[in-house]
């Protein structure tokens, strides 16, 4: 009997998901930590695997290395693949797969959401009524701002839709043009350096490459309104956390949005104590409804790689030169 080692536990809700995979004959192996796995722990759980669903947990080389003699795919619950060593998966021979569309509307969601959570101050509010108070904050509408986005990509071009609706003005960096999004929203495709200058609201939907890592920094900071709302729904990586820091406390910028860091839980909380940061912890694709997407998306790869199928949704590994 084939053996899935399945670890997400919002993937153990679906019930279309779990059936699948007992339909196609697998023996399921639960998280019962709740709470995602480390290396070591991974290692042990991994031995004898046919396939691996996996959300962020450490899936390194020598969990894949013990996995190795019989694991067939890895397949991520989940867009981003930070914590899989896909080089070593590829050397393997083990396919890593994703499931792409499946969240983007969640977080397409919630970057609109911190949008307006900032602008309009809600979290200091909500505290302050529950307190007892009623300190009535002015804020500021989306409509007529420019918004910036930072990789028009699926999730990107969601937000695009979103933020047409609230009547503001869109402009965007990415290394691919899409005629079809300057068509029907008007977005204006300008350079990075213009895209800090001329934004209200900056919203990343990056990966994190070498190129991308660290890109939100004093210098590009530096460049950006006083009146800024910086919006990270992709990578933590993609920002100096530091120099984020020191330009909202310093008011270079006038807000933040933050659900994603380079490390999580954050390393300190200096960030996240900020008056004018809203933060969740990484909860862009938390949503039913795309939990659900995901989970069978994953089982569906989980069973072609058993059954000897190529699988759908690979990631792409780079070809070194």
């Amino acid at each position: 009997m084939p053996k899935v080692v399945a670890l997400p536990r919002s993937f153990s809700r679906s019930e279309e998901a779990k059936e699948m995979l007992l339909q196609a004959g697998f023996e399921v192996i639960w998280n019962t930590e709740g709470r995602p796995l480390k290396e070591a722990e991974l290692i042990e759980v991994i031995k004898g695997a046919d396939a691996l669903i996996t959300g962020i947990d450490e899936v390194t080389a020598k969990v894949l290395e013990a996995g190795a003699p019989t694991l067939k795919v890895v397949a991520k619950y989940g867009v981003g693949y930070d914590n899989i060593d896909v080089e070593a998966a590829n050397r393997l021979g083990i396919p890593v797969t994703i499931t792409p569309g499946a969240p983007t509307r969640s977080v397409a969601e919630l970057a609109l959401t911190l949008m307006l959570s900032v602008s309009r101050h809600i979290p200091q509010m909500n505290v302050g009524v529950r307190d007892g108070g009623w300190n009535r904050i002015t804020g500021t509408e989306l409509g007529d701002k420019v918004l910036g986005v930072v990789g028009l990509g699926a999730i990107g071009a969601e937000v695009v839709k979103r933020a047409v609706a609230f009547d503001m003005k869109v402009i965007a960096y990415d290394a691919f043009v899409r005629q079809d999004m300057i068509d029907k929203y008007g977005v204006q495709y300008v350079t990075l350096e213009e895209l800090y200058a001329q934004s209200d609201y900056i919203t990343l939907h990056a990966p994190a490459l070498p190129e991308t890592v660290g890109m939100i920094n004093k210098e590009s900071l530096a460049q950006m309104k006083k009146s800024a709302i910086l919006i990270n729904t992709a990578r933590g990586d993609l920002v100096v956390e530091q120099d984020l820091y020191e330009a909202l406390s310093s008011g270079q910028i006038a807000g933040a949005g933050l659900d994603t860091f380079v490390q999580e839980p954050p390393a300190t909380l200096d960030i996240v104590g900020l008056p004018n940061v809203v933060t969740s912890p990484h909860v862009g694709s938390n949503t039913v409804e795309a939990g659900y997407r995901m989970a069978k998306m994953a089982a569906e790869e989980a069973i072609r790689a058993v059954n000897g199928e190529a699988p759908k949704f690979p990631v792409k590994v780079p070809v070194n030169k």
